[in-house]
This record gives structure tokens, sequence and C-alpha cells, in this order.
């Protein structure tokens, strides 16, 4: 059974949904690492509109669905396993931004726990 302390961590990456690395899509490439690493978990959320450091609007309009949307990758754990995947976001998101916060944890359990 997989607990998590009352006060974790949430680590958010704001990439773009056309980033790449080593050819496959970045936001892929960093849910596997977290997996890898054993984190808790991780969730792609894809934006409708956003802008970042270049001030370039990304937004989906209905004709034009295939532009390069925001995309954040979020992860909830413990300080200590999140500082794990730190040095793999330093090298692989060479536009973005990181962001990491304190996280009240007020449930997490698999599903054959209940």
């Amino acid at each position: 059974m997989t607990k998590l302390p009352a006060e974790g961590v949430l680590l958010r990456i704001f990439i773009g949904e056309t980033d790449r690395y080593h050819g496959r899509p970045l936001y892929e490439q960093i849910v596997l690492k977290a997996r890898e690493l054993n984190l808790a978990g991780a969730t792609v959320l894809r934006g409708i509109m956003g802008f970042g450091a270049s001030s370039r609007v990304h937004t989906a309009k209905l004709l034009r669905l295939s532009e390069d949307l925001p995309v954040v990758v979020e992860i909830v754990d413990t300080e200590e396993n999140i500082q794990k995947i730190l040095p793999f976001l330093d090298e692989v998101v060479q536009e973005g931004l990181i962001t990491m916060e304190k996280a009240h944890v007020i449930r997490y359990r698999h599903r054959s726990e209940d």
C-alpha cells in the first residue's frame, strides 16, 4: 500500500505540446521518468490557451487544432522524491516554466484499497 504524508509537494512543468526529447513528446518522457523513479503519479493537462516567456499566444481554434498548445505536467509526492526528477527536468526542459509548492494531501490510495 502506497502512502503519502499529509504534507507533500506539487511540481508543475509548463511546456509546449510540440516540445520533444529524443524524438518523443517531452510530456511523455517526463511521465515515463516519473514512473521510472517510482514517484506517486503524474498527470498531463492540455491547455486551450496560454503564453510564456516569448509572449506568443498559443490557442485552440476550431479550424486550427494542431497549434502548439500549452501542456502542464503535474506531479505530487514527497519533497525528497520530487528532488529525484529535478536533474532530469533541468536537462530536458529547454523552454518552459517549472514550479514547486507545498500541497496538502487529502487522500491517496489505490482502487484495490477501497
